[in-house]
């Protein structure tokens, strides 16, 4: 609790990667516990790259989703309609296409580093997410990276100088490294007060639950 806000604050810490649709699915789901609960989250986002190896060309998303898990056009299709009708419910806005690529995430997750140190970590993982899925952007390109910056309120330049310094890419390897060895292998992962891990978009009763357990063992 803070002079200014009354109420409780729990810390979650969430590792996702840009990249992945059931990361926005399972915030934007902890996102409607946090307000049922009318609770404050100190948030941290942690990086996983779902595919390290990705070329700088990227790939077609229809292409590497049938190649990484075996499904079908139809599949595909139905994962991408259910995503989207879930999306919409939550108030976000999935936009795939025939077009849409898979890409590398590891400088987007490098500019994310810098902008932990900046307080602006959060509002630039939001910029990414919807540059990503609702504009179809190429987030592993530099010029795509800075407009999610500014759209989080973070100074271009300052941006650019951080993501061309290489400052940043030894901590989000341990950063990465961290997590995997304490065995998150899938993301969503987020963990409540450094206590609970839940993997997957879980909704947000099950966020709400695992909230309302935070606050009593605090009392």
């Amino acid at each position: 609790m803070t002079a200014q806000d009354p109420r409780p604050i729990v810390q979650i810490d969430i590792v996702s990667d840009i990249v992945c649709p059931w990361c926005i699915v399972g915030f934007r789901q902890l996102d409607l516990a946090l307000k049922e609960q009318n609770v404050l989250a100190n948030l941290r986002w942690h990086p996983f790259e779902l595919n390290p190896n990705m070329p700088p060309e990227g790939q077609n998303l229809r292409e590497h989703i049938m190649e990484k898990y075996g499904s079908t056009v139809k599949q595909s299709q139905q994962a991408r309609d259910r995503l989207t009708q879930i999306g919409a419910e939550l108030g976000f806005t999935f936009n795939f296409n025939d077009d849409s690529r898979m890409v590398n995430t590891f400088a987007a997750h490098q500019l994310l580093n810098w902008a932990e140190t900046q307080g602006r970590q959060h509002p630039l993982k939001m910029a990414l997410f919807e540059a990503y899925f609702t504009n179809q952007q190429d987030v592993s390109q530099s010029e795509v990276l800075l407009d999610a910056a500014q759209v989080a309120g973070l100074d271009r330049d300052a941006a650019h100088a951080a993501l061309t310094s290489g400052d940043h890419s030894a901590p989000v390897r341990q950063k990465q490294q961290f997590w995997t060895s304490r065995g998150v292998s899938g993301v969503p992962s987020m963990v409540f007060e450094g206590k609970y891990l839940v993997t997957g978009a879980q909704g947000a009763e099950t966020y709400s639950d695992l909230l309302q357990r935070c606050l009593t063992e605090a009392a």
